[in-house]
């Protein structure tokens, strides 16, 4: 056995030197790898750079222009709307009052028909003394400042009734130019997400939650302001209106991680008015699932429920995104995670 790797030592020791001699080296065999191949470069349109939000920041500009506008206008027809009623108050107070003077003015007309106007000469035959004279003036005087009066008062109240209906019918023209924008602003959010490639179709509500709509929360009173409010969920800043709104939703029981403001990237986070809302209780995980995907989808139909009230822009929730001018529509541009998809989060964007 010995002699036996003797041998094999020497020769292996030869055929090295023979080998050195040569300047051939001896390779270890390794097993075959297949040649890495090329990735094609992603092509995209000017403003098409998608971030982990899903979508690109092109997309999100319009979206967010588009819902700008339908609020405007859905707050601007509000507004109109009171200002008619309370238009149409002032007027039937008017013509109340219409009524009464023109009763009034009647009861003159009637009276000077049956007795005939009391007039100077008149009063110069009927007086029997210089004190007479004096009283039958001063009757003719009165009764002519009452008459003056009266009549005056009628055609105020005239004016100020056909100034009230003027008034009026420019409320309901403002009133159709208000709808026709908040049409034209559904139009452009759904063209844009058509654009983007992302559906755009109407889809209905994520299933598996309730309408939340037992949980109603606080009106958000003055401007939404700019990112100066300290973000309880980050080391960053949110606008008061984006803080109220996740401080409403935790008083209503959703208490699972957020993450608000973030530095990088497009959208709403970088200026404070956006917040990503986990469906698991851990944080941000897979796709939710059961409880944790009922848990998203109430948040997501709160948030929409008290839209008006808090100020909310849009929701994104499980391929979908929530548009105060057309509901929910189909949102698919994601990068295939479930953070793009918005299968782990809910998003919320604040106006």
């Amino acid at each position: 056995m010995r002699s036996t790797d003797h041998v094999r030592r020497r020769l292996t020791a030869v055929l090295a030197l023979a080998m050195a001699a040569t300047g051939a080296t001896v390779l270890a065999p390794a097993p075959a790898v297949a040649a890495p191949v090329p990735q094609a470069p992603v092509l995209r349109a000017p403003g098409d750079e998608r971030d982990d939000e899903g979508g690109t920041d092109n997309l999100r500009k319009q979206l967010d222009a588009a819902s700008r506008g339908f609020l405007e206008a859905q707050e601007a027809l509000a507004a109109s709307k009171k200002k008619q009623a309370e238009l149409a108050a002032h007027l039937k107070t008017v013509e109340a009052e219409l009524a009464t003077r023109s009763a009034s003015v009647g009861e003159i007309a009637d009276q000077a028909y049956r007795v005939g106007r009391v007039g100077p000469l008149q009063v110069i035959l009927n007086a029997g003394s210089p004190s007479g004279f004096l009283d039958k003036a001063s009757t003719l005087q009165a009764v002519a400042v009452r008459e003056d009066r009266t009549i005056r008062a009628l055609q105020q109240t005239r004016t100020a009734e056909q100034q009230a209906k003027t008034a009026i019918e420019l409320e309901i023209r403002n009133q159709q130019k208000q709808v026709d924008t908040m049409a034209a602003r559904k139009k452009q959010a759904e063209n844009a997400l058509k654009a983007a490639q992302v559906g755009g179709d109407a889809a209905d509500a994520p299933s598996g939650g309730s309408s939340g709509g037992s949980s109603r929360a606080a009106s958000f009173s003055g401007s939404s302001g700019s990112c100066s409010a300290n973000d309880p969920t980050t080391s960053g800043c949110i606008t008061p209106r984006t803080l109220h709104a996740l401080k409403q939703a935790q008083n209503a029981g959703f208490k699972r991680f957020v993450s608000c403001f973030r530095s990088g990237g497009g959208g709403e986070h970088p200026k404070g008015r956006a917040c990503d809302f986990a469906a698991q209780k851990n944080g941000f995980g897979g796709v939710a699932s059961g409880g944790d995907k009922t848990y998203g989808t109430n948040l997501a139909n709160y948030y929409i429920n008290n839209a008006s009230r808090l100020g909310v822009l849009y929701v994104i929730w499980f391929k979908r995104i929530w548009l105060p001018s057309s509901g929910w529509r189909a949102y698919s541009r994601g990068n295939g995670d479930p953070s793009s998809d918005h299968t782990n989060h809910v998003h919320l964007s604040m106006r």
